[in-house]
């Protein structure tokens, strides 16, 4: 069991369990992914369910209803799902059994020539209208519309280097040392996106980054969590809110009970970490993680994979000693890159600054 699976587990079964009842609309949920010039890397999910809609200064009642809906989810499994590309060119898949689905391509085609200025290729997904199951629930007037859009982003060429960053404690305060992590489901199930905190200085240090050494390179920003799809738009809207660059949102999947779903070989952030080095092989990276659960590990071996393309790595300290003394233990014997632990953002950008990554 992954570090957070007791915390949201009773939650999911729960609202699982709860959908079977309700019979809502049929939409596509598209998460903002990465791809590169000529490979697709869509994923997505297959839902019966009505579109969330997050808004600022909700009321408390407003935010309870919203974590409701965010896992009261019920998947269409094996779902027929198209997709359109800009100019035309279409490609098919078929989700799983808990709906999710994905386009893992190599194409002939320049997907650079389609993105916009910002690296981001805009793209239209629907079901397969031929698909008897969908000509059921249109019948059944389940589907109000059938294009669903999304983006996945190409790294522009004009891009000096990537940056991977992990989400709680390390932009967003969550909480994930606390005793039994009570306070990661406080903040997760009663607060509002709008009045969750990031962490000091935190989009500024994110932005300069993003903007890299001339101040206009549009560096590919990546965010990590151990948290549930189901979370997707509310971290969405958390990084839109307080100004940090846009960029993919890589959550992971939470299996329920019965759920057979095959194991991930390497941790979901080991995973990510490696597949994103893999999409560019003549990038190199700057990780940014927390010292609070397992980032200096994951960032640590990676490096020690990688030893020529990690740039730095940068965690936030938390206030939990024994962790601490383990990670600057770490940290003072590591010599493959720079691993600096830092108490608040600035000290990572007067650092970035002296080795001549920011402005």
């Amino acid at each position: 069991m992954l570090e957070w699976d007791f915390l949201y587990q009773p939650f999911i079964t729960y609202f699982h369990v709860m959908a079977l009842f309700k019979r809502d609309p049929w939409i596509l949920d598209i998460y903002r992914t990465y791809s590169g010039k000529n490979h697709l890397y869509i994923r997505g999910r297959a839902l019966e369910d009505q579109p969330l809609k997050h808004y600022e200064q909700q009321t408390f009642y407003q935010t309870l209803r919203n974590t409701w809906r965010t896992f009261k989810t019920d998947e269409i499994r094996n779902a027929s799902v198209g997709l359109t590309l800009p100019n035309g060119t279409q490609f098919e898949t078929k989700a799983d059994h808990e709906g999710y689905f994905l386009f893992d391509i190599t194409v002939d085609i320049d997907l650079e020539d389609l993105s916009d200025d910002e690296g981001y290729l805009s793209l239209a997904v629907k079901f397969d209208e031929d698909n008897a199951a969908f000509a059921k629930a249109k019948k059944q007037k389940r589907l109000a519309k059938n294009s669903f859009n999304g983006e996945t982003l190409i790294p522009p060429q004009s891009a000096v280097y990537g940056v991977i960053s992990d989400i709680d404690d390390t932009i967003m305060h969550t909480g994930v040392t606390s005793f039994l992590k009570i306070r990661v489901a406080f903040n997760t199930f009663f607060k509002n996106y709008d009045r969750r905190l990031p962490l000091k200085g935190a989009a500024s240090l994110y932005q300069l980054l993003h903007r890299g050494p001339s101040g206009n390179d549009q560096n590919p920003m990546f965010y990590l969590s151990n948290s549930p799809w189901n979370l997707y738009k509310y971290l969405e809207k958390f990084l839109d809110f307080h100004g940090f660059p846009k960029g993919p949102i890589l959550l992971r999947d939470f299996p329920t009970p019965w759920d057979r779903t095959p194991k991930l070989k390497r941790p979901h952030k080991v995973h990510e970490l490696l597949n994103i080095l893999k999409h560019y092989p003549d990038m190199n990276f700057i990780l940014i993680g927390d010292s609070g659960e397992h980032d200096v590990d994951y960032y640590k071996d990676v490096a020690q994979q990688y030893p020529d393309r990690i740039m730095a790595i940068y965690l936030r300290s938390v206030n939990h000693d024994k962790k601490m003394a383990r990670v600057k233990s770490i940290a003072d014997s590591f010599t493959i890159c720079p691993m600096l632990l830092v108490q608040e953002s600035k000290e990572a950008v007067i650092h970035a600054r002296e080795m001549g990554w920011i402005i």
